[in-house]
């Protein structure tokens, strides 16, 4: 396989803050990427290098072999790179098709009257077909993140990047989540997923990383990485000796 994103030597700073610290990794076409790590270790400043909402202090990005680092996040969009958020930010007063048809038509470039029947597939994935004509506002926690992954898909993302999109769901929501997101990957869609419920996590990637301090900690199988003394040490507080 060869990689649909790369992150070349990438750091950010701010002020005297290092935020990502040289940091490399990429993302193979048709994979599924989880990243983990500890609170405050820049995996969401990572996404937002990646979007285009920063622009690295050095290093490069890459997207399909084409160097994006000062790409406009519209470009980005466009090109196929789509993102969802940790607290989902629905416009209320919409209806649940009118939130992704509005991601479609600006997220994509096209016309709205072409996305009406990508829009209605993206809510048939998404489970939230049958709710198309309620309003946004009115939603539950689950149907809410729902929407905020179905304006991400809305685009028609070669990537996709998930953002602690299990957070604050029961088991029975995680696991119908889960299932929904492997239906995503397994449709060609590559995928990073940052997230702390990690028995999610671990049920949907074929590959893990590590972050710490903005830099790369540990990267690889899924398992080995868990298993690994620094990882536990830094991610799970267990002592590596103990380990």
């Amino acid at each position: 396989m060869t990689a649909i994103l790369r992150l070349d030597g990438v750091s950010k700073s701010f002020g005297a803050l290092k935020v990502i610290d040289d940091l490399s990794f990429s993302l193979q076409h048709g994979e599924a990427l989880g990243v983990i790590g500890p609170n405050g270790a820049g995996k969401s400043t990572m996404f937002n290098l990646i979007t285009g909402g920063l622009t690295p202090g050095a290093g490069r990005i890459l997207f399909d072999e084409r160097d994006i680092t000062r790409l406009a996040p519209p470009a980005r969009c466009r090109l196929g790179i789509g993102r969802s958020y940790q607290i989902p930010q629905p416009f209320g007063g919409m209806t649940v098709f009118e939130n992704v048809l509005v991601g479609a038509t600006f997220g994509s470039g096209r016309p709205e009257r072409q996305c009406h029947e990508s829009c209605f597939a993206v809510l048939e994935t998404t489970g939230l077909l049958g709710k198309a004509n309620r309003l946004a506002g009115t939603l539950t926690l689950l149907e809410r993140k729902r929407l905020e992954l179905a304006r991400a898909l809305s685009i028609g993302p070669k990537v996709l990047l998930l953002d602690e999109i299990a957070g604050g769901l029961t088991e029975g929501e995680c696991q119908a989540l889960v299932a929904t997101i492997r239906a995503i990957h397994q449709s060609g869609v590559s995928l990073i997923w940052i997230e702390h419920v990690v028995h999610a996590l671990l049920a949907a990637v074929s590959r893990l990383v590590v972050i710490n301090f903005g830099a790369l900690l540990a990267e690889g199988e899924p398992q080995a990485v868990m298993n690994d003394p620094r990882v536990q040490s830094v991610y799970m507080g267990i002592d590596e000796d103990a380990a």
